[in-house]
């Protein structure tokens, strides 16, 4: 083994070390989220067990809610990665893998670590008194699949322990489990956000359809947020045809390496302008230009020209989605966290402390979405896109 392997392996035990001093910590001083009881507090962050839920490596599955105002509802599609392959399928994330940067693609599961992303950050903050949303009720939908929320399927691989495991793809069963919650406890919202984050970006035009169609038809007043959705790929329609195994009615709009705008194209075609459409993405994405690097050169890693290319590719997309519709609200941001963005910009905003307090043009997205799920959609950061 050499210093490299001895270095990385270190880093890995590290990292192993403190996520599971997190996670038993968390458990031990009860710092997870209860269970919903049968009389829940108003504001208060729930668990409900999906028994018929599965994570992708085989644990059981569960979604956070928070009930608030009944007429306001908040439908939240959590990110994650995505696996694609057996490559991918066999290195999801761990505390080990991201402390000494090796490849790592995807959550598959719901530990008690994964709480810290999902509840209590950004639009989920109940504490900020900035966040405008603090006052909606909201289901969680958490990302334990790898799949865009969208897949059905058993999917056999050989982990990196050289053992044949499976990755449920069930993507999709977890979202028609989570929404059959959401139907019982929030039956009548008058206003309704569709909203999620980098792989749940992707699942806002995959799965809006399902949502007002099966469990909320009479709603009139809908807003969707795709925060940081952009991943090109001529493959796509394989992989959620072949590897994930998703719906027809979810495979067959994929026609281009774009799986967003194609789902977004969709669904326009059916809802037209009813729907009010927003899009928001950092310039030089770090986290989705490494991704695209991936699939492309076959390197997990970011850098300066593979971000150039996101760019490049974001004012295409931005391009697009105005054509098919202009008033899409767009918040397009470059804002960057030393040392975390290696080079690049912020990885999604919406549930992250940057909601609240990072502005572009003296513009906060808690701000823009405010305004934008009450009627007033509006560009925030489009100069950005004139270089």
């Amino acid at each position: 083994m050499n210093y490299k392997e001895k270095r990385n392996l270190r880093l890995q035990q590290l990292g192993d070390f403190v996520e599971n001093k997190i996670d038993k910590q968390m458990v031990e001083r009860d710092l997870l989220a209860p269970e919903l009881p049968d009389d829940p507090e108003d504001k208060k962050w729930y668990r409900v067990i999906i028994p018929k839920g599965i994570s992708g490596d085989g644990s059981g599955y569960h979604i956070y809610v928070k009930i608030a105002d009944p007429k306001k509802l908040c439908i939240f599609f959590s990110g994650g990665g995505v696996a694609y392959n057996e490559y991918t399928a066999a290195r999801p994330i761990t505390g080990g893998k991201v402390a000494a940067d090796l490849p790592n693609y995807y959550f598959n599961n719901v530990r008690p670590l994964t709480q810290i992303i999902n509840i209590d950050i950004g639009i989920m903050n109940l504490k900020d008194a900035d966040n405008p949303f603090r006052d909606w009720s909201i289901i969680d939908i958490p990302y334990a699949t790898g799949d865009f929320h969208v897949g059905n399927n058993e999917f056999p691989y050989e982990g990196e322990d050289k053992e044949q495991h499976v990755l449920h793809f069930h993507g999709y069963q977890n979202f028609l489990e989570a929404m059959e919650i959401s139907g019982k406890l929030f039956a009548n919202p008058e206003k309704i956000l569709i909203a999620g984050n980098s792989a749940g970006a992707f699942a806002v035009p995959a799965l809006t359809d399902d949502i007002l169609s099966k469990w909320y038809p009479d709603a009139d007043d809908v807003t969707l947020l795709s925060d940081s959705a952009l991943l090109l790929y001529s493959k796509w329609e394989h992989i959620a045809r072949n590897v994930w195994k998703a719906p027809e009615s979810i495979c067959d709009p994929i026609k281009t390496d774009n799986i967003t705008l194609c789902w977004y194209r969709n669904l326009f075609a059916k809802y037209g302008d009813k729907l009010r459409y927003l899009y928001s993405s950092s310039t030089r994405d770090y986290v989705l230009s490494a991704y695209y690097n991936n699939f492309i050169n076959k390197t997990y890693k970011t850098d300066a020209d593979v971000q150039d290319t996101f760019y490049e590719q974001l004012k295409e997309m931005v391009h697009e989605l105005k054509e098919l519709t202009p008033g899409f609200g767009m918040f397009i941001n470059n804002w960057v966290v030393p040392i975390v963005t290696k080079g690049g910009t912020v990885h999604t905003a919406v549930r992250e402390p940057y909601f609240t307090r990072f502005s572009q043009g003296d513009v906060t997205m808690a701000r823009w979405l405010s305004d934008a799920v009450n009627g007033n959609v509006y560009d925030v950061g489009m100069d950005l896109l004139l270089d």
